[in-house]
């Protein structure tokens, strides 16, 4: 028995030291931008993160101007069904949760702002469509359906939140506060921990959770390096300069063959951009312009039009980058100014370089056997019709067949086994020739 008696006293101690551990955990996850696939992914590895460390609840601080449909249900369906507690808090003060943020906001067990912050906006938005009556209000009655199939069990004024969709109402921390769209008003992580201690949250399953955050231990959970690689290429102008430089890159090589780098880097860029445009919403317009602009730079270099179809080119092309991403909010669609910025240098410099390739393809071989053809020599003997002549410092094996005197010029008209066919030059030979 005495024997047995600090085994027992130390696994109390590790049972108690791992309850303090579980109390004590809020997993935080920042939401710094476009909702988009990246961020989906990575509030839902937040909320396992959560799940297997039996955490109080996860704490999701948003910033975003909105994002995309999809993505924006997916995150809410992961909120809903997830078993830990999920708090959403705007932060920090000048910040904003609007369009898909406030679907977000509305769907967390806890809401939360910040001081001097604002959220709402959430009209659905069709970029580059024209809707008819009747399609706009089926999109409207859905995100409104939406709305309203979480807003009333997280107990939020479901009217008020509708009208947020309806008419792109927005509000500020206190009128969403008074509005009952949120539950607290805190100025920092900390305050907000505090006010939330002791609540008990009715998830959505019905099941009851009690909050025990006051001065909780808060694990900041970030991206993963592929998360962020993909954020960032995720950006419709960081996408379509990689796109530019990966063509740009690949021309190079064209226009080079054997270079090896050139060809590599080109073919990584445009696959990188390829991914990161697949996950945003392109519209194939877009695609079609950008290749019309390409055609046109190569028949700028093939015809003389003085820059005319150069010109057509470039401003096709930027038409192309301001209709390649049809983004619902101005932040996820390429910058008028980044269009225009990365257009007229790709468009001058892919005319030159297509340029230079037709001009080397149609001027005259110089080395080779081909090289011969047109040049000027001497004969050294009789040519009836075969002899020698001398041209290039080399003497050579010639076969002329209306014949030639020993000293007379002669021009190489064709090359064979390394046998020169030539016949008898004309006085004035062409400059270029081998001898004066």
């Amino acid at each position: 028995m005495k024997r047995a008696g600090p085994f027992r006293w130390a696994v109390v101690l590790m049972v108690l030291a791992g309850a303090v551990s579980l109390k004590a955990d809020v997993v935080r996850v920042v939401i710094d931008g476009t909702i988009n696939p990246v961020s989906a992914e990575y509030i839902e590895r937040g909320l396992a993160r959560s799940a297997d460390q039996h955490a109080q609840a996860l704490l999701i601080e948003i910033r975003t101007p909105g994002g995309l449909v999809e993505s924006t249900r997916d995150i809410i369906a992961k909120i809903l069904a997830s078993p830990v507690p999920v708090i959403v808090y705007v932060y920090p003060t000048g910040s904003r949760s609007a369009s898909a943020g406030f679907y977000i906001l509305e769907a967390a067990d806890i809401a939360a702002m910040a001081p001097g912050t604002n959220t709402g906006a959430a009209h659905p938005v069709l970029m580059g469509t024209t809707m008819d009556p009747v399609m706009k209000e089926k999109v409207e009655n859905d995100s409104a359906a939406f709305m309203r199939s979480f807003a009333g069990k997280r107990r939020r004024n479901v009217d008020v939140a509708e009208s947020a969709v309806r008419q792109s109402k927005s509000f500020t921390d206190q009128e969403a506060l008074q509005q009952h769209l949120i539950d607290y008003v805190a100025k920092d992580t900390a305050d907000l921990l505090k006010q939330i201690d002791g609540k008990t949250v009715t998830r959505f399953d019905g099941r009851t959770a009690l909050l025990h955050t006051a001065g909780a231990q808060v694990i900041d959970y970030g991206m993963s390096l592929k998360e962020q690689i993909l954020a960032f290429l995720m950006d419709p102008n960081i996408a379509f300069l990689i796109l530019m430089i990966g063509a740009a890159a690949i021309y190079a090589e064209f226009n080079h063959p054997g270079a090896i780098i050139p060809g590599v880097v080109g073919l990584i860029f445009v696959v990188l951009a390829v991914f990161a445009l697949n996950l945003l919403p392109l519209r194939f317009a877009g695609v079609a312009l950008i290749l019309t602009a390409f055609i046109l730079f190569t028949l700028e270099a093939k015809f003389a039009t003085h820059g005319a179809l150069g010109v057509g080119g470039i401003a096709v092309l930027i038409l192309g980058a301001l209709l390649l991403v049809d983004g619902p909010i101005p932040q996820m669609r390429i910058r008028p100014i980044t269009a225009v910025a990365v257009s007229i240098p790709f468009g001058l410099l892919t005319i030159f370089l297509v340029n230079i390739a037709v001009r080397a393809r149609r001027g005259k071989v110089v080395t080779g056997e081909r090289g011969l053809i047109g040049e000027v020599g001497i004969a050294q003997s009789q040519l009836r019709p075969n002899g020698k002549v001398f041209i290039h410092g080399e003497i050579w094996n010639a076969h002329c067949s209306s014949g030639a005197e020993a000293g007379q010029k002669v021009r190489v008209s064709a090359v064979h086994d390394l046998v020169l066919t030539v016949e008898p030059s004309i006085v004035g030979a062409p400059a270029g020739s081998s001898l004066k």
